[in-house]
Order: C-alpha cells, then structure tokens, then sequence
C-alpha cells in the first residue's frame, strides 16, 4: 500500500540517505484547483454530517440519494474516535471545529443551539468551552477559514459549532436544510442531518445501549436523513460535497460513512493519517476543508487532507468491502477480551501441567508439543487475516477456528521438519515465522495488524498503522531468540565474533523499522529494543550486564528515538508522523498530557485480570526453574542452556526488551505479558528436547 515510502526507508537506512528526501510529494486530490465553481482562492466546499451513519445503512431502496452519490464519489470508512470510549455528535462536531481530537465533558449529546444574529448566528458563551472545558482549539476551523475571507454559512446546531470561529458566529445560519432560500450560502457550508442520531440521545446524554431502536425503525431513520439530503443536494451546484457519519449513536463504536464528491476520482478515500487507503479520521475533515477551501491550516490542526485513489471495483464491491471492515473491526473489538483470558487460562494451565509433568520426567513429548503450539498462537493472530473470516456467517467463529488450524499447521511444521532433532529447531522456525511475518507486515503497510486480536482496529481508533505494542514485544522477542539460536551455531564454529554481529545488525534492522516514520512509527518501542538487543549482544560476546550498562543503553533508545522523531518533525506536516508531531509538542510545551494519558493508560494495565496472570504465570515457573532446577523442571532449563549455551542470551535480552517496554509504552503489562508468552514456552521447548537426549544438569 506504501510501496514507494518503504522502499525509500529502507534505502535510507541502509545508505544513509537524508530523510528530508524521502518527503513524499504533495498527496494528489487535494489542491484546489481552479474552476466557476470555486472561490477566488479555492473550491466551495460542503461539508454533510449525518451522525451515526453506517456504510449498513446506506442501500439502494432505503437511501436511493445517498446510494447514487455513492456511485460516483470516493468512499472510505472514517475512525470517529475523539477521547471518549464513543463519540457522541457534540464531541464530534467540536473535533472538527478544533482538528484535534476534543471533548466536552460531562453530558455529552446534541451540540448547542446557537442564537440568531442577523443573517447568521452565534453559539452562546463559546469561550466556556475553553475556559471551562479546557477546549483551546475550539474555533481553529471558522477562525482560519474567517482570516483568510472565506464566509461560512452553517445549518443545524452541529454544524453551527463546527464553522464557528473564535467568538462563537457563523456568517449565514438556518436550523435544518427546510429553511434554507439560497444554496449554498457561502465558501464553506456545513450542514446537519440528525434523524439518525437523534432518536439516540436523550437530554444531554447518547444512550448507553449499543442498539436502542429496532431494525425497521433504523431504516426508517435512514430514509428520512436520505430524504432530508436529496432535498438540498441538487441545489449545491459545482462543489467538493464531503458526507460522514462523524459521531456514534450508542455505546458500541463502529466505523461511519466517508465520501467525497468533487467530480474526480470514485474510488476510495484514505489518508495519511491513517496510511489506510480507504480509511479517514474526523481531524481530516478539517483539514480537508481547508484545503479544498485555498486556507493553509493552523499548526494544531493534527488532520491532514484525504486522498482519493482509483479502484477497479464496482460502487456494490466497494460498499460491501467497508461493510466487511466494520464487521471485521467489531468483531476484534468484541474478542479481544475473550481471546486474552483464553490466552491466559491456557498459560496458566500449561504452567502448572508442566510442573507436574517434568518433576515426574512423565509426558515429555506432550509438554513440548504444547509449549510450541502456545507459542505459535499469536504469529496465527496475523496470518489468520490473510482469510476472509470477516465475510463469513459467523466471523467469531470462523476466526478463533481459523487461528487454531493456523497454530496447529505451524506446530506440526516445527516438530515435524528435519530440525526437529535439534534442541533449539522448533524455537527457531516458530520464531523465525513469527519474526518474517511482522516484519513482512511492515514493509507491506500492516495490513495483518489491522483488524488483528493482537494488533488494532480503527474501530477503538488508537493506532491505525504501524508496530502496535503488542506485536513490538513478539517482534523483539522473535528477533532476538532466532538471532541468538544462530549465533549459537556460530560460537559453536569458533565464530564469536561473528555470532556479535549478526545479533546486533538483524536487531539493528528490525530496530529501525519499528521506530521508522511511515513503517513502524513506534516510539516506546525503540527504547525498549535497544537495550533488548545490546544484552543479548554483550551476553554472547561473553561480557557483564551491570546496571548502569543496561540504563545507558536505555538512555541510548530514548537518543536514538527523539533522533528519529526530529527528523521526522523536519517533514512537512502533512506528512509527518505523531513522531514529529511529540517534537513539536516538546517545542510548544504542549506535551505533558502526552505523556500524563500514556503514563495513566500503562498504569492501569499493571492490574489487568487479562494480562497479569500470564506474567505472574511465566516469571514464577522461570524464576523458580532457574534458582530451583530439581524441584522445578526436573533441570530442563539449565540443561538447555548448556545444549544452547546462547539460548540464554536470547532470554534475557527480551526479558529486558519486555521490561522497559512495560514502562514505557502505554500498553504497560501487556507488553512484558506478550514477551513472556511467547519466550518462555519455546525455551521450555528447547529444553524439554535436551532433556530427552540426556540427563538433567544438577539441581542447584
């Protein structure tokens, strides 16, 4: 999907070139151009929010309106996440009025009526929403759109806080589309249609339902937003139209509607944003607007303008697909707590059978075996998006069976393959999978992440692209086992040297692309894998680890990540990353919040009823395995250290890499929690078949 960025930051890294030339260019679709339809300075613009709108919704006999402008018009899922859970259309009429992600606080509903002023009207105490509500960007679009001469003309309160600029006033305002003498009524023209939210909110408050009303009132409610919009559509004249479905309408997120209709390309619409090629965020719409509109956008504008891209697929294929992505992102949604306590029960478990088992040396096969298929799991996580779960009957279903062929296909590969003689063969290949499908994963856009019960999902909206926290602890952990288990090799050859450099440069390699702008774009990660990576390459060089070793190299990461994110911050901002983006927060002073939220989010995992099982689970058996060999594990992991003297390299390096990362990012234990599931069953694994081609080390 980014082919052409890849290949440039792959170039970079390896020849050094300077990032400033591997700027993409302007994206295409959105310079205004000329025409009788634009102003002196841009295109008129239209901006139609039907909060709540689904692309389910959207048919040819309930919406014909919607459905023909769908036809020839690009078409994206758009990510309505602000800072709530959901986003109720208040919040979301005010994220585009800011460009930046915001919320109101307390209730959370319909937006404020505004109140008449001559041929426009103004919102009643609109500094409140900043001095109350610690909302300092509301106003950033009309503000810019105002400054810059272009007049904007609003329908429907939503729509009236949208344009408002920072006293509050829109030039030309009417309550709904019905009162309305004159389209369009200015440069930039916002429109709102609330029949299929409405019914949802009461007072001040969205339902806290996931479904209030039946099916056919549902329809009915899309009938009359489409009606409301083939009422005024026709009479917009040449203009870019943007549609979203810009806000929830129950507890549940999902993915809305996003269309824009300029005349150009029908295919789909993406942004940078996102680096999803058919998915948008609400901060886009502001940018968009300005764009299309000639108005450069203010620095606190964290949108950028969509992207229209050509697509083979007729407008039904189209609408089917982003129906199946909402399918698919609800689906991992609702999983992922399901999938996580299953992953922990089944740790649990297998830790506790396994203690038993090897203190009887009873069973040694079946714990081997069930120590690479734990392991295999979460690679099956990816690879299982390589099958169209998501169209099925039962997309639940279908993927947890899906992800069980996948891990049993991968255990009987590892213990059925020549290498399955060799102490460290089942380790290496599930590591070695798991490592090339990650890194594949980056260089080919992340394609597998998404939508992944170990990666992300636009639905929850916290990472759209890039290495999520959970794949950076497999990929460390990957990486740094299968490096290791070949160095081991190479020591063995009297290659010591060698074995150093192969760690640190394949560490290196992976390093950089999950903290690469545009790749990975993973911030906590980068700190996290150096340290990772240099006691794994010290160990095997024979060298000490001491503690103010292992905090230099830590300092190391942070260095070499902000090193990484002001080169990104040199970028043009529409082509920066939140990389850049933390660099010029740090400028302005704006960042403690950043770093408040991810502190409070990784917090609050350290206690997580998912999670902490597997790390208490897997740190006791090591801890107790290693001081107490006999009593333990019946020696089996101090004899695999002495089969696969490096072995133990590789343990602790992503023991540590696990460690720092759960300081470090926002996903807290979860991150330590993945890196212990994954290392310690295959190094289990490893020696479990020492074991039973020998007789344990003595019990310390």
């Amino acid at each position: 999907m980014r082919g052409t960025w890849v290949q440039r930051a792959l170039v970079a890294v390896v020849f050094g070139v300077s990032v400033t030339a591997l700027a993409p260019a302007a994206s295409a679709g959105v310079t205004a151009g000329p025409g009788e339809s634009g102003t002196a300075a841009g295109e008129r613009v239209v901006l139609v929010g039907i909060p709540g709108l689904m692309w389910s919704d959207v048919t040819p006999d309930d919406t014909p309106n919607l459905w023909r402008l769908a036809g020839d018009s690009a078409l994206g899922s758009l990510s309505v996440r602000a800072v709530r859970k959901d986003t109720c259309p208040y919040d979301a009429w005010l994220t585009v009025s800011a460009g930046v992600r915001s919320a109101v606080g307390g209730g959370c509903g319909m937006a404020p009526t505004p109140e008449a002023d001559g041929a426009g009207a103004a919102i009643p105490e609109f500094s409140w929403l900043w001095e109350a509500r610690g909302q300092r960007d509301a106003g950033t679009l009309g503000q810019a759109l105002h400054a810059a001469g272009r007049t904007t003309m609003a329908v429907g309160p939503g729509a009236a806080l949208a344009l408002a600029d920072r006293e509050g006033r829109v030039d030309v305002y009417a309550a709904s589309p019905a009162e309305v003498t004159q389209w369009p009524g200015g440069d930039v023209v916002a429109v709102e249609i609330p029949d299929l939210v409405a019914p949802y909110v009461s007072g001040d408050r969205l339902t806290d339902v996931p479904e209030l009303l039946p099916a056919a009132a549902r329809r009915a409610a899309a009938r009359a937003a489409d009606a409301r919009l083939g009422s005024f559509l026709p009479r917009l004249g040449p203009a870019t139209v943007l549609v979203a479905g810009l806000s929830d309408h129950g507890s549940v997120p999902h993915l809305r509607v996003a269309m824009l209709h300029d005349g150009g390309t029908a295919g789909t619409l993406g942004a940078r944003s996102t680096h999803r090629d058919d998915m948008i965020i609400l901060p886009d719409l502001t940018a968009t607007i300005l764009a299309r509109a000639g108005v450069a956008a203010p620095a606190n504008v964290v949108g950028v303008p969509v992207e229209t891209h050509a697509a083979g697929a007729t407008p039904d294929e189209r609408v089917a697909a982003l129906r199946t992505a909402d399918v698919a992102g609800q689906t991992i949604r609702d999983m992922t707590g399901v999938f996580f306590t299953t992953l922990a029960v089944l740790q649990v478990l297998f830790y506790v059978i396994a203690f038993v088992l090897l203190r009887r040396r009873d069973g040694l096969p079946a714990v081997r075996a069930a120590a690479v298929a734990l392991a295999a799991i979460p690679v099956s996580t990816y690879l299982v998006n390589l099958t169209p779960w998501a169209r099925a009957a039962q997309p639940a279903l279908t993927l947890f069976a899906s992800i069980a062929v996948i891990a049993a296909a991968l255990t009987v590969t590892a213990l059925a393959g020549p290498w399955r003689r060799g102490v460290l063969g089942p380790l290496t290949v599930i590591a070695a999978v798991t490592s090339a499908v990650l890194l594949c994963d980056l260089l080919t856009g992340t394609p597998l992440q998404l939508n992944s019960l170990m990666g992300y999902t636009g639905v929850v909206g916290a990472r759209y692209y890039g290495l999520g926290n959970i794949p950076f602890a497999l990929l460390a952990t990957a990486v740094l086992l299968v490096t290791t288990a070949a160095a081991d090799r190479l020591v063995r050859a009297g290659r010591k040297g060698v074995a150093v450099a192969l760690v640190a440069a394949l560490g290196a390699f992976a390093m950089l692309l999950d903290g690469w702008p545009g790749v990975g774009s993973d911030f906590g990660g980068v700190i996290a894998f150096v340290p990772g990576i240099a006691v794994t390459a010290l160990i095997v060089a024979g060298r000490r680890v001491s503690i103010v070793k292992l905090g230099a190299f830590c300092a190391a990461g942070g260095v070499l990540v902000m090193a990484i994110a002001y080169l990104d911050h040199l970028r043009p901002p529409a082509s920066q990353t939140h990389l850049g983006r933390f660099v010029g927060q740090v400028a302005d002073g704006t960042f403690l919040p950043v770093i408040s939220r991810k502190l409070g989010a990784m917090l609050s995992t350290l206690l997580s009823p998912n999670l902490m099982p597997v790390v208490i689970a897997a740190f006791a058996f090591l801890v107790f395995a290693l001081l107490r060999p006999g009593a333990a594990s019946a020696g089996v992991l101090p004899i695999a250290f002495e089969r696969a003297p490096m072995l133990r390299a590789g343990l602790l390096g992503a023991l540590v890499s696990g460690l720092v990362g759960m300081l470090v990012n926002d996903s807290g234990a979860a991150v330590l929690s993945m890196a212990l599931a994954l290392a310690v069953p295959l190094v289990l694994s490893a020696g479990v078949r020492a074991l039973q081609h020998g007789e344990p080390a003595p019990a310390a």
